[in-house]
């Protein structure tokens, strides 16, 4: 049955709205990342999402669209952007990124040892080093001077990283980028609904749910 969902949708609009996020600039909390790669959740049509079964904490996936879900798994918060309209549930999971600005402050919350890619790479890290938490459910991530967590132009990006963000940079339209199963997920483990920028060095590694169905 739960394929049969999926086969009826193969590519919800929370696919093309994960795609869209590729390349983009996030920032939280005096550290901006350029996301790299992200997972699609379509709420009640997919098995694997939180909002599959309508609960408290899903709520807040139902909409408004742009808001920030965070959730706590293994003592690790993780960040999802929902992509709504209203009532739809979706939203993506933000798997990895580049530390564009702020290395400072991103190597401090990650630990001096390690390497820049590594630093946001897996949904974990990257909250970490944005200092996500639980005080950001919620945040309006297209608000305008947010102090908190936000999108935010290329034009607002200090850059200081030893790889400096340009002031045009290449459009993510003609940037390579490949889809596979998204990572530890038990059910509808197959479907390829996870999108990384092709041979970023901070991409993630896929690890299958050892009990995927």
């Amino acid at each position: 049955m739960e394929l049969l969902v999926l086969a009826m949708v193969r590519q919800p609009s929370v696919t093309t709205a994960a795609r869209s996020m590729l390349g983009r600039f996030l920032r939280g909390h005096g550290v901006t990342i350029r996301i790299t790669e992200v997972e699609a959740y379509a709420g009640p049509l997919d098995p694997a999402s939180h909002a599959y079964t309508r609960t408290p904490r899903s709520e807040i996936m139902y909409g408004p669209p742009s808001r920030l879900y965070v959730y706590r798994i293994h003592g690790h918060f993780c960040a999802n952007v929902v992509t709504g309209p209203d009532g739809e549930a979706s939203a993506v999971l933000l798997r990895a990124g580049e530390v564009v600005d702020g290395l400072d402050v991103a190597l401090r919350r990650r630990g001096e040892h390690i390497a820049p890619a590594r630093l946001a790479r897996g949904p974990g890290n990257l909250a970490k080093a944005l200092g996500i938490t639980m005080d950001d459910l919620g945040v309006d991530l297209d608000a305008p001077r947010s102090r908190g967590v936000r999108f935010v132009t290329p034009d607002e990006v200090d850059g200081q990283t030893a790889n400096p963000v340009p002031h045009n940079p290449v459009p993510i339209s003609s940037v390579p980028i490949s889809s596979g199963p998204r990572v530890g997920v038990r059910r509808n483990a197959d479907v390829a609904w996870r999108y990384w920028i092709t041979d970023d060095p901070t991409v993630s590694a896929y690890r299958r749910h050892p009990r995927a169905d």
